[in-house]
């Protein structure tokens, strides 16, 4: 019997995933590297939080709008660099925490999809 509920379970795991990895259409392309196509909470004039204090007036930062990629043959960091990773089903992007620690933030996308890379 338990042999059987684990066939049914693996069953029903592979129909579940077969399901979920349909083609959806891709979603519209979005211009990231121009700051006046995106959400800008100051301009939208979303309050910030009650008791919210803040270091920096907003915007002190800006983000990195239009990074650049280069090969994994061509990278030149140490082998112990840290990086955020971001993977699709048919492209992956590595962050570097190093150039990171000084825009905070990179607004590009993946696949056509509009992500934000926040450290």
């Amino acid at each position: 019997m338990r042999r059987l509920q684990i066939v049914v379970m693996v069953a029903s795991l592979a129909l579940l995933a077969a399901a979920c990895s349909e083609a959806t259409p891709a979603p519209p392309a979005i211009d990231l590297a121009d700051p006046d196509l995106t959400y800008d909470p100051v301009r939208a004039g979303d309050p910030l939080p009650e008791g919210y204090r803040q270091l920096l007036d907003r915007d002190q930062i800006a983000p990195i709008y239009d990074p650049k990629f280069v090969t994994p043959g061509e990278v030149d960091w140490p082998g112990d660099s840290l990086v955020i990773g971001v993977a699709g089903t048919e492209t992956a992007k590595a962050y570097p925490v190093t150039h990171l620690n000084q825009r905070e933030m990179v607004i590009d996308s993946l696949e056509g999809i509009p992500i934000l890379v926040t450290w």
